[in-house]
């Protein structure tokens, strides 16, 4: 009866440990401060883009494939590019330029 006794103790002792632990990660998670905005080009061209608050990369989902942009310096707006992609954010708009095709300006959707 005692080892019963300890045996359903330990038990809810584990049981409220991992609650509360598992309450503490999903409520911790950076992940749930990302922005997605989706953008539609004068070409026809859309794509999804994705900010993350602790990242300076540009997270770019376009012609079904994942690509990542690395930020780049320069003196008016954002310029982030990689994998063929560049990608010019203004207070104007935004320019996205995709593998060999022309500039485009596109605008959210």
């Amino acid at each position: 009866m005692r080892w019963h006794m300890a045996a359903l103790v330990w038990a809810g002792i584990l049981g409220w440990t991992a609650i509360f632990v598992a309450g503490f990660v999903a409520t911790g998670s950076p992940a749930s401060a990302q922005t997605f905005d989706s953008y539609r080009c004068a070409d026809g061209m859309h794509f999804i883009l994705a900010f993350y608050p602790s990242d300076k990369r540009a997270y770019l989902q376009i012609d079904g494939r994942a690509v990542t942009l690395k930020k780049s310096l320069t003196v008016s707006g954002k310029h982030y590019s990689g994998s063929g992609v560049s990608l010019v954010m203004t207070a104007t708009g935004v320019l996205i330029r995709h593998l060999r095709r022309p500039v485009t300006a596109c605008e959210l959707s």
